[in-house]
């Protein structure tokens, strides 16, 4: 283990960009469509719009960008444990997943948020 290696000790939470108004749309995918928690936002930071979610150990936090345009390609690469699960939850909820078979170790598939931004959700294979 390289020195650098010991800094690094797990991620806190993922940063995505939303359109301004549209933490409704935010609220019913992340809150409803993938179960997880909203979390408090500190006052203020409160101001600025957006909001925060929790599932598990990740969190997300969705950040109001005045000239918001969706990130198409960089993307989050989301751990999750019951990947099929969770591909029903969203198709329940109207929405689309794709599923990719190309990452070695992975089930894995893509989903797009309301406001545009890719979403990677993926599981190792069980063996």
């Amino acid at each position: 283990m390289s020195e650098s290696d010991a800094l690094f000790v797990g991620l806190h939470h993922v940063q995505l960009a939303i359109p301004p108004g549209s933490e409704g749309l935010c609220r019913e995918f992340w809150g409803e469509a993938l179960g997880m928690t909203e979390l408090a936002k500190p006052p203020v930071l409160a101001a600025r719009g957006g909001c925060w979610f929790r599932g598990g150990a990740l969190e997300v936090h969705l950040g109001v960008e005045q000239d918001f345009a969706p990130a198409r390609k960089a993307h989050p690469g989301i751990l999750v444990d019951g990947l099929p699960a969770l591909a029903e939850r969203l198709a329940a909820h109207g929405h689309q997943v794709q599923w990719d078979g190309e990452f070695p170790g992975y089930d894995r598939f893509y989903a797009v948020d309301p406001v545009g931004n890719r979403l990677e959700f993926m599981e190792p294979h069980r063996s």
